[in-house]
C-alpha cells in the first residue's frame, strides 16, 4: 500500500520530492536499517526503484530483441544464402595480394 501525503502536512515543500508512506515487510525493514544509515533510507529507496525499473527495462528488451530474431531467423538465413555469393567475390578481391582468377 502507497499513500501520498501533501507536503504541507509536514511542513516541507520542495518541487523535487514528494513524502510518501509505505508499507514494507519486517523483513525488508530490517535490511533496511543494516544498509542505510536513519538519514539516507529515502535515497537508497529511490536508487533501488530506479534500478529494478531499469533493469526489468533492459531485461524486456533483450526479451522482444531475441523474440523478434527467432520470428525472422528463416527469412535472415534466406536473405544471407542470396547475397553470399557476392559478399564472397567482394571478400576475395580485397584480400591483399591475390588476383580474381578470370
Amino acid at each position: 500500500m502507497v499513500c501520498i501525503l501533501p507536503e504541507e502536512a509536514f511542513g516541507k515543500e520542495t518541487p523535487m520530492t514528494k513524502r510518501i508512506n509505505i508499507v514494507l515487510p519486517v523483513e525488508t525493514i530490517r535490511v533496511l536499517d543494516r544498509v542505510a544509515p536513519k538519514g539516507s533510507r529515502s535515497r537508497l529507496i529511490s536508487e533501488a526503484v530506479l534500478h529494478y525499473v531499469e533493469s526489468k527495462a533492459k531485461s524486456n528488451l533483450a526479451e522482444r530483441l531475441k523474440a523478434g530474431a527467432l520470428a525472422n531467423a528463416q527469412r535472415d538465413l534466406e536473405i544471407a544464402q542470396e547475397w553470399f555469393s557476392l559478399d564472397e567475390e567482394a571478400w576475395q578481391r580485397t584480400k591483399p595480394g591475390r588476383r580474381r582468377a578470370r
